[in-house]
Parts: structure tokens; sequence; C-alpha cells
């Protein structure tokens, strides 16, 4: 069947449709990584996102039991230049087309994904329609154009749990607040034997507090920080009270509770290979990144933190440590492992925080 990718700058693109059939739209974002596919799918980030995926051929591995990283994709479309049909992976239980069918996503291949990524990467990140069916195409532009943008609604909503659940161990009992979480980093405190609580988004400092856990990792999620108020003012109030961690959209959750602000990428930082330095060891990362908003560096001048981590790519600030506290977050996934283990130290780090405090959290 037919299908377009219709952007709101009145761009068209034409393909076929290889998964559900209807109408959907979202922002139009690309990643660029070589593999991964079924762990990009199914990444609560992605929320309210039609993904474009910059590696020609999707598809090829097929999916298995294993690598998704939520309950339930939230994607809103898929892009890709070909989609293969004919899977061969000796893990392989599921179609990419099968799974799209499944959980009524869309997915479009045939388009030309290179001319695409440039498109979004000159104009910015826009909003889009993807459609398998016969409207006009200024209605379509019409229709994303009225999209409702990230910055205009909060998507952790949709991506958190609903209720807290436990998952037992044998080391230190980390707290996980929950703006739209990765399995892959359950599963990398798991590894460390850490007991692990996962706490809706919408969890007070108080409720926290009273679990008495050893430390609170702000988690990832999808869209802007600044459309989720109460998560922010829960990291504030914890500053001094619990090591705090924050990955992603937690790293930029507790740059804005230490006073400092965000702003949107023009194209953002999606893929398995964007070089980071660590200010203090001069050692580069190779890591995992998914995100359209940073860190704004002069807003983070007089406050009491440093920047440990920068985006060689563009400067971007990829982590912060608190001068006094035992606070420090990074915007690249520790556990996305693209290296492939180059920087799983980070949670390691932030256990012996845990374990050595150095008397700086309030009692």
């Amino acid at each position: 069947m037919k299908a377009r990718l219709v952007l709101e700058d009145g761009k068209v693109y034409y393909g076929e449709s290889f998964g559900h059939e209807g109408i959907e739209g979202g922002e139009v974002v690309f990643n660029t990584g070589m593999t991964g596919y079924q762990e990009i799918m199914s990444d609560p980030s992605y929320c309210g996102q039609i993904v474009t995926l910059t590696y020609p051929l999707i598809g090829n591995y097929g999916l298995n039991p294993f690598d998704f990283q939520s309950k339930k994709p939230l994607i809103k479309g898929l892009v890709v230049r070909e989609y293969c049909n004919y899977p061969n992976h000796w893990q392989a239980t599921l179609h990419i087309s099968d799974f799209l069918k499944k959980e009524k996503i869309i997915g479009i291949t045939g388009i030309d994904t290179r001319s695409l990524t440039r498109h979004l990467r000159k104009k910015g990140t826009m909003k889009g329609i993807i459609t398998t069916g016969k409207e006009g195409e200024e209605e379509l532009v019409e229709q994303a154009q009225k999209i409702t943008s990230l910055s205009e609604k909060d998507y952790v909503k949709e991506a958190t749990v609903d209720q807290k659940y436990s998952i037992k161990g044998t080391g230190p009992h980390i707290a996980l607040l929950d703006l739209g979480c990765k399995y892959s980093i359950i599963e990398s405190l798991k590894d460390k034997g850490c007991t692990i609580t996962i706490l809706p988004a919408s969890s007070t400092a108080e409720e926290i507090l009273s679990l008495k856990a050893d430390g609170l990792l702000l988690s990832n999620g999808p869209g802007d920080p600044k459309t989720v108020p109460y998560a922010v003012e829960t990291a504030k109030k914890l500053l001094g009270h619990i090591p705090l961690f924050g990955v992603c959209l937690g790293h930029q959750i507790l740059g804005l509770a230490l006073g400092a602000d965000t702003y949107k990428l023009k194209f953002g930082h999606r893929g398995t290979n964007h070089p980071v330095k660590d200010l203090k060891t001069g050692k580069v990362f190779i890591t995992s990144q998914n995100h359209g908003y940073a860190l704004n560096k002069k807003s983070l001048k007089d406050k009491p933190v440093e920047v440990s981590h920068i985006n060689l790519n563009d400067f971007t600030v990829e982590g912060l440590k608190h001068m006094e506290l035992p606070v420090f977050s990074v915007q690249f996934h520790p556990e996305g492992s693209p290296g492939p283990y180059d920087s799983v130290q980070i949670f390691e780090d932030y256990l012996k925080t845990i374990e050595s405090p150095g008397g700086n959290v309030v009692t």
C-alpha cells in the first residue's frame, strides 16, 4: 500500500507501507545507529515522535523477546529506506512488519532517508504526518502544523509506570524515578546487585524519602524537561537529603532543579556513536544518546556544579557534578553500551558515592 510522510513545511516523501494502515502525526526525528532498531522502537524516550532510521537496511535480524526496552512502544511511526521482510537470526521470533501491525504503528519504506535526514539537519526537527490514506497534501500540511509540539505537552505521563514496584537484590537500595525508563537501566542496576524500587514520575519527595533508599536515580524519558515541573520540584526538595544520579532527561531535570536552564537542540542527538569527553580523566567515550534538549552551559555559571563531560561534536553539556553534594548526572546513556562497555563504570561510580557520601547528606 502507498504511504506518505508530509512535513509541516510542505515537504512530501512517497513510499510504501509495511506496518499499520491509517494516519498519525508526531515530531519527525532521525537516529544514526547502524543497529538496535528494536531498542529504538521500544525506547519510551521516543514517545510522540516519528523515527527515521538513517541506516538503509532495517529488519534483517528480526525482533526477539529479550531486547525490548518497554512493555509497549510509544513511537508514532517508523521511516526506513529499505525494509527486509526475510530476517535471519537464531533469536528472531517476529518480523518488524508484524510487530508494527500488532502495535498499530505505521511504517513507511522506500523513501530517500538521506534526503530526509539532510532536510531535518538543515531546517531542524519538525512536525509531520505519516499516512496510508488519500488525504489532500495541503490538508495534511495543515494537520502537521497543528500537532502539539513536545514543548507543549507532558509526554512523561504516557511513559511512566502506573504504580511503584520493587525488584529484590543483595546490594544498595536504589529508588528509581521512572520518567520513561529503559529496561536496560534497570538491568544495569540489577547486574550490580541493587534492590530497586521503581516509582511513578509524579512521586513526591516525601514519598521517596519514606522508602529510606540509599540513593535515587532519575531516569531517561521523552520530551521537554520544562513540561514536568513536578519532577523538577521533587528533585529540588531532595538535594542534600539523598544521593542523586540523573540519566538523559533525569540529567536535565537535575540541571533545572539546580537553577540552570535548558533549550531545544536544532535536530537533537540520537544515535550510538556520539563522542563524549570526561573532563577529569581526558578519556573519550563512544556513547548512545537520544534527546532533543540540552542544558544551557552559560546558565550553570555561579551554580555549585561543574561540567564533568562534554560532547565533542557540538560541545554541549554531557555531564554535571555537584561541588559539595553527592549529586551528578550524564546526558548520554551509560547502559547503552555502544563502545560496547565504555561508560558502564558510571553506575559503579554512583554506587561508590552511595557507600561513602562524605557526610554531605542531611539526615
